[in-house]
C-alpha cells in the first residue's frame, strides 16, 4: 500500500527498531542510502547495510538475515514484482519500499499489511482499480459444483434449470471478467519507466522532519542528476524537479554579506548553474570533454573524418586557441574562462546545437574544489561498475559510497579518472560500431552485438555501463543515418558477460525522439520471446529491460523478438 504519511507510517514505526537495507546498485539508490544513514545516525537508530545488484542477491540475503530483523527497507528495488511472491517472507515481516521504477506490481500497491511504498502520490502512476484485478473467491466457489442428476421430480426441474442458467450466466461473466483483466493488466504492465528519484523523496522525508542538511540536498540533487544522466527521466520532469530543488538550495544557500565573512574557508556552497552540457569539463581539458561527451560526439559526428574538420571550425569560430583548449581546463586563461560558456553557447547556436547550456547544480568545498552534479554522477557511477578485478562488487559499492562524503575527496578524484577512461572506451566503441557498420536493422528494432576481444569489453558487461553505451550509440546512429525509418527504431545491444558460461549481457533502449516519454516495453517482450523459444536467460537485474541469455540461443530469441515486435 502507499504510505501517506512518511513520517508517521515509516520513520516512527523504525525508531526504535534494527534496520535491514536493501540498496540497489545504482547512484541515486546511493545517494538515497546516505541521506537515510544520516536520520539513522542522528536518532541513533540501528541498521545493517546490504547491497544488491539483483534480484538473487536479494533473495540470499533476505534468507540470510530474515530471522534477525522485522522491518526491512528496500532502495530501488522491489517495486516492480510481487515482492512477497519473490522472497516468501513470515507474516510478521513488513517492506518500506521507495523504488524508482514503474509500474509498481498491483500486489504491492494492494497489500495493506506488509508491503509500504515510499512513493509519491504525485507520480502519474495510473494503478487499475481493485475490483478490477482481484475477485472475491467466495463468489465463485459455487461455479465448480457439478451439475445436480436430471432425473429428479418435475416440480424441481424448474428451479434446476434456473440454477443452471444462473451457473451458466456466471462462468460468463467470469470469462469475460478474466479477459478485462489480462487485458487491463496488460496495458498497465506493459511500459518500463521511472518515477521521482529516491534520493529526492528521501530528502523530503528529512526535509519533513526538519532534519534537511545541505549535504543531504546535494545528495539529492546528485540522484536527480544520476536520473537525466542516464535518459531515465523525460526533459519535463527534470526542469520540473530541478525547480523543486533551486527552491531549497536558495533556502539553504542564502546569505547576506556579513554572514559570508563570517564562513570558514572549507564550508559548502551550493550553488544553482546554467552550465554547459559538456562532461567533466572542469577536470579536463575542454578538447577532450567535447571528444568524449555524447551530445557533441554525435552532432560534430566525430567518427568520421569530416566531424573532425567540423569540431575544429567550431573552435576557431570562438577564436580559441588550440593551445588553450588542449591543456587542463584550470590552467586556461582567466580572461578565456570568464566568457567561456557565452562563447561556447554562442558558436554552438550556429552550429545547431540549441541547448548546448542546461539547468543544474554545483557544490564548493571551499575555494579550491568545485564539483557539477553530473561529475559526481559520471564518478561515482565508475566507482561502483569499475572492471578492476582488485575487490568484489560490495567493495567497488562502498567505495562508491565513500566518495559522496566530502571527507572523501581523494575516491571523489579517482573516480573522475575512471569517468574520463569511461567516457574515452565509450566514444571510441562507438565510433568502431558506426564505422564498421555493426548496428544493423532487424525489421522493429535495431541490433548491435559488441564481439569477444573488442577493447574495453569487460567494462561493457555492466548493466549501467552497457545501458549508457546503448543510449549513446542510439543518439549517434541517429545522426549519422540517412535513412528516416531507423531513425524511429529502439537499439537492442548485446554485449559478452561471461565467456566461461557462455553469456552475453541485453539490454533494450526506447526509441531516441525529443517526444520520446522514456518508456521501455523491452522488459515485456524479452519475457515471452525467452518463453516462447525455451531461451535460457537470467532476468536478474531490478531493470527488467536488461537480461543474461546464453549466447548459444541468441539467434533464436532475436527471431523470436522479431515476429513478437513485427
Amino acid at each position: 500500500m502507499f504510505v501517506s504519511d512518511f513520517r508517521k507510517e515509516f520513520y516512527d514505526l523504525v525508531y526504535n527498531q534494527r534496520v535491514l537495507l536493501f540498496v540497489a546498485s545504482d547512484v541515486d539508490a546511493l545517494c538515497a542510502c546516505k541521506i537515510l544513514q544520516v536520520l539513522f545516525q542522528c536518532d541513533h537508530v540501528q541498521y545493517t547495510l546490504v547491497p544488491v545488484s539483483g534480484w538473487q542477491e536479494l533473495e540470499t540475503a533476505f534468507l540470510e538475515h530474515k530471522e534477525q530483523f522485522c522491518y526491512f527497507v528496500l532502495i530501488n528495488c522491489g517495486a516492480n514484482v510481487d515482492l512477497l511472491d519473490i522472497l516468501q517472507p513470515d507474516e510478521h515481516s513488513i517492506f518500506f519500499v521507495c523504488d524508482t521504477h514503474r509500474p509498481v506490481n498491483v500486489v504491492n500497491v494492494y497489500n495493506d499489511t506488509q508491503i509500504k511504498l515510499l512513493i509519491k502520490q504525485e507520480d502519474d502512476l495510473e494503478v487499475p482499480a481493485y475490483d478490477d484485478i482481484f475477485r472475491d473467491e467466495a463468489e465463485d466457489e459455487d461455479l465448480s459444483g457439478s451439475d445436480s442428476d436430471v432425473s429428479e421430480p418435475s416440480e424441481k426441474r424448474t428451479r434446476l434449470e434456473e440454477e443452471i442458467l444462473e451457473r451458466t450466466t456466471k462462468r460468463r461473466q467470469r470469462r469475460e471478467w478474466e479477459a478485462r483483466r489480462r487485458d487491463i493488466l496488460f496495458d498497465y504492465e506493459q511500459y518500463e519507466y521511472y518515477g521521482t528519484s529516491s534520493a529526492m523523496v528521501m530528502f523530503d522525508l528529512a526535509w519533513m522532519m526538519s532534519k534537511d542538511l545541505n549535504d543531504m540536498l546535494w545528495w539529492a540533487i546528485v540522484g536527480l542528476t544520476d536520473q537525466w544522466v542516464h535518459d531515465k527521466i523525460t526533459q519535463m520532469k527534470y526542469v520540473t524537479d530541478v525547480g523543486i530543488l533551486q527552491r531549497h538550495v536558495s533556502r539553504h544557500n542564502h546569505r547576506n554579506e556579513a554572514e559570508e565573512n563570517m564562513l570558514s574557508v572549507d564550508c559548502t556552497r551550493i550553488s544553482f548553474e546554467y552550465d554547459l552540457r559538456l562532461a567533466l569539463y572542469q577536470h579536463w581539458s575542454l578538447h577532450e570533454s567535447l571528444y568524449n561527451t555524447s551530445y557533441t560526439a554525435a552532432r560534430f559526428k566525430l567518427w568520421s573524418v569530416h566531424g573532425q574538420k567540423r569540431l575544429q571550425e567550431f573552435l576557431a569560430d570562438m577564436g580559441l586557441p588550440l593551445k588553450q583548449v588542449k591543456q587542463k581546463f584550470q590552467s586556461m586563461d582567466v580572461s578565456l574562462k570568464e566568457n567561456l560558456r557565452e562563447m561556447i553557447e554562442e558558436s554552438a547556436n550556429k552550429f545547431g546545437m540549441k541547448d548546448m547550456r542546461v539547468q543544474t547544480f554545483s557544490i564548493h568545498f571551499g575555494f579550491k574544489h568545485k564539483f557539477l552534479a553530473s561529475d559526481v554522477v559520471f564518478a561515482t557511477m565508475s566507482l561502483m561498475e569499475s572492471p578492476e578485478k582488485d575487490g568484489s562488487g560490495t567493495d567497488h559499492f562502498i567505495q562508491a559510497l565513500d566518495s559522496l562524503s566530502r571527507s572523501n575527496l581523494d575516491k571523489l578524484y579517482l573516480g573522475l579518472e575512471l569517468a574520463k577512461k569511461h567516457l574515452q572506451a565509450t566514444q571510441q566503441t562507438i565510433a568502431s560500431c558506426l564505422c564498421t557498420n555493426l548496428v544493423t536493422s532487424q525489421g522493429p528494432f535495431l541490433y548491435c552485438s559488441l564481439m569477444e576481444g573488442t577493447p574495453d569489453v569487460a567494462l561493457f558487461s555492466k548493466p549501467a555501463s552497457l545501458s549508457l553505451l546503448s543510449r549513446h550509440l542510439l543518439k549517434s546512429f541517429v545522426y549519422s543515418t540517412k535513412n528516416r525509418r531507423c531513425k524511429l527504431l529502439p537499439l537492442v545491444m548485446a554485449a559478452p558477460l561471461s565467456i566461461e558460461q557462455g553469456t552475453v549481457t541485453v539490454v533494450g533502449i526506447p526509441p531516441e525522439t525529443d517526444s520520446s516519454d522514456r518508456k521501455n516495453f523491452f522488459g515485456r517482450a524479452f519475457e515471452k520471446a525467452a518463453e516462447s523459444t525455451s531461451s535460457r536467460t537470467l532476468h536478474n537485474h531490478f531493470d527488467l529491460s536488461v537480461i543474461e541469455l546464453k549466447a548459444e540461443d541468441r539467434s533464436k530469441f532475436l527471431d523470436a523478438l522479431v515476429s513478437l515486435l513485427s
